[in-house]
């Protein structure tokens, strides 16, 4: 009988973590007006990234630079009355140290100094109060990341704390990955977490066949959901290339240990009878049945024990193998990958 073989191979592979999860930004920006006004101008373009600092939206400041310039005026004619004060209180001092007036009036003019540095004190709370609301006129990027669309063109009201969004603004580099992990897996996890070990989480899309991006585990959530026995975990990553979007549902695998030196074989040459796994090793051109214990399965690899290194495994017409039934080999053995199937 022909059939088709692989060879075990010592190797490493990884153990991972499945869950799904949704592209988070790591910062989210709403962009609300502080001030009531007409707006006057929107500086960037739907979509376009922009740098922290960089001008959004203006909005008519004229009302405001008045009241700034008369906070600024007050604030001007009561520091003179200060200085007057001041000049008079030097005055009675150095007639009081001559013994020419009479101490009430000295008394009298140290309290009015004082009454006039409240007064000017109170005067620089209402201008720098008044600085900020022309401050607030003109509206900049609070975080560096893309813009959404446009919600507010020239010519439109807003109002001061009101409901209505100018602008949002989301951080896409580097971005997060929020998933779910079963509570079994935390103490696989866990420890790792505790010797600061940086876990590797890839980012495949829907269909769980490509592979997106790589990050980094950041942490996970100080409790578990007992509704759904599953704890959120957070990871993060560069996103240099904008592969993963805001809200973007993906498939995550966690990387929590990576097994070395083992004993690693096709999936396909592993078969079941009931709880019982075996393979057919192929020797002196004959079948022969052998028990194992499957371990950690990556993709077409899985490794196990009872198998060594080198030996050779049927992968094929297994309806027909019994052990020491006679085979003949279809051409050159096949490898199991060394690291697994999508092992870093």
């Amino acid at each position: 009988m022909t059939l088709t073989s692989a060879t075990a191979q010592k190797g490493d592979i990884g153990v991972y973590v499945d869950a799904i999860g949704t592209v988070v930004p790591t910062y989210t920006s709403s962009i609300t007006s502080q001030v009531n006004g007409i707006v006057t101008a929107v500086h960037f373009t739907e979509g376009q990234l922009i740098r922290k600092g960089d001008p959004l939206i203006e909005i008519d400041a004229r009302p405001y630079q008045a009241t700034l310039m008369q906070a600024q005026g007050t604030l001007q004619r009561d520091e003179g009355v200060l200085a007057q004060a001041q000049m008079d209180l030097a005055r009675y001092q150095a007639a009081w140290a001559k013994n020419a007036i009479q101490k009430q009036l000295l008394d009298d003019q140290e309290k009015l100094v004082e009454q006039d540095q409240g007064t000017v004190k109170n005067d620089q709370g209402t201008v720098q109060y008044d600085q900020i609301q022309v401050d607030f006129c003109h509206i900049v990027a609070p975080i560096t990341g893309r813009v959404g669309l446009r919600l507010v063109d020239p010519g439109n009201v807003v109002q001061a704390n009101g409901t209505t969004v100018l602008a949002v603004i989301t951080q896409i580099q580097p971005i997060t990955i929020v998933f779910t992990v079963a509570e079994d897996s935390l103490g696989q996890i866990t420890p790792r977490l505790q010797k600061r070990a940086k876990l590797t989480v890839e980012a495949y899309d829907r269909s769980d066949q490509h592979k997106i991006a790589a990050g980094t585990l950041l942490t996970l959530d100080n409790q578990i959901d007992t509704t759904t026995g599953t704890v959120k975990a957070r990871a993060s990553f560069p996103n240099k290339d904008s592969a993963l979007f805001p809200n973007q549902f993906v498939n995550t695998r966690l990387l929590v240990n990576t097994l070395m030196g083992v004993a690693l074989i096709p999936t396909a040459a592993v078969q079941h009878n009931g709880q019982a796994a075996f393979v057919y090793v192929l020797s002196d051109n004959k079948a022969h049945l052998r028990p194992i214990t499957v371990g950690v399965t990556n993709g077409n690899t899985a490794q196990v024990q009872g198998v060594n290194p080198g030996d050779v495994l049927a992968t094929s017409s297994f309806d027909k193998l019994q052990d020491g039934t006679a085979v003949a080999i279809s051409g050159k053995p096949a490898h199991a990958s060394p690291s697994g199937s999508n092992a870093p």
